[in-house]
This record gives structure tokens, C-alpha cells and sequence, in this order.
């Protein structure tokens, strides 16, 4: 389990899906991003949800590879090419993070670009995580 602790003021309204720091002690592994491509490269389809699924066990899979757990991640940016699409399953989203890695969130942000390095890739995730 890592050793991080969760700061979330009561004199900020309360966070939905992340929480409002992290403070993190140990060995840090920096995440590099991760889009909905399955193991023959190809971006899975079935939308924002999918591939945020995929992403985040691609994530989680190199994280295990690492010796750490879902746990352990202490931020995670997520680069989103549609918001619209994305707040529309917002619920959708929270659900596949509970059921793949759990009921604490990390520091989080979300970022609108444009486009990602796949044409086809809607989300990508990155972060870092703390053993």
C-alpha cells in the first residue's frame, strides 16, 4: 500500500471523482500516458468510456509492472478531445474508476486539447504513483 494522504479542506467544496491534494512519501514512478490501444495497438471502439477503461488499465498494468496498486497513485491528468462527451458519462466514467481501481481518488485534472498522437484516441492518462 502507498503512503499517501488525501487533503480535501472543508473550506473548499467538497471533490467529486478527485481529490484536492496529495501528499505522497516514497519511491515515485512517473506514468507515461496512456490512450485506449489493446495489446495489437489498435484504439478500442465504443467511444469515450471504452477507451478511458482501456487507458486506465493500461495505466494500471504498467503500475502493477512497477510493484504498485491502484492505490498508489497519487495525480493523474486526463487529456479529453470532446468535454461534452466526456461530462455527458461523467457517471459512466466514475464507475469504471471504482470498479478497476477503487473507491480514493487522486489529484486530478482534466485538460480539453484538440487532439491526441492517435487519430482515433478520445482520452489519455497520465500521472504518477507513489510505492
Amino acid at each position: 500500500m502507498a503512503n499517501l494522504q488525501r487533503i480535501n479542506p472543508t473550506s473548499l467544496a467538497k471533490p467529486s471523482g478527485f481529490s484536492h491534494a496529495v501528499i505522497a512519501r516514497g519511491t515515485t514512478i512517473h506514468l507515461a500516458g496512456q490512450t485506449g490501444v489493446d495489446a495489437s495497438g489498435a484504439i478500442v471502439a465504443g467511444g469515450v468510456v471504452a477507451q478511458f477503461e482501456q487507458a486506465l488499465a493500461n495505466l494500471l498494468t504498467v503500475l502493477q509492472e512497477c510493484g504498485g496498486y491502484a492505490d498508489g497513485i497519487a495525480s493523474l491528468t486526463i487529456y479529453i478531445v470532446d468535454m461534452d462527451d466526456y461530462r455527458a458519462h461523467a457517471r459512466e466514467l466514475g464507475e469504471v474508476w471504482k470498479r478497476l481501481a477503487g473507491s480514493d481518488y487522486p489529484a486530478m485534472a482534466g485538460i480539453g486539447v484538440a487532439r491526441l498522437w492517435d487519430d482515433d484516441a478520445v482520452v489519455e492518462l497520465q500521472g504518477y504513483a507513489v510505492l
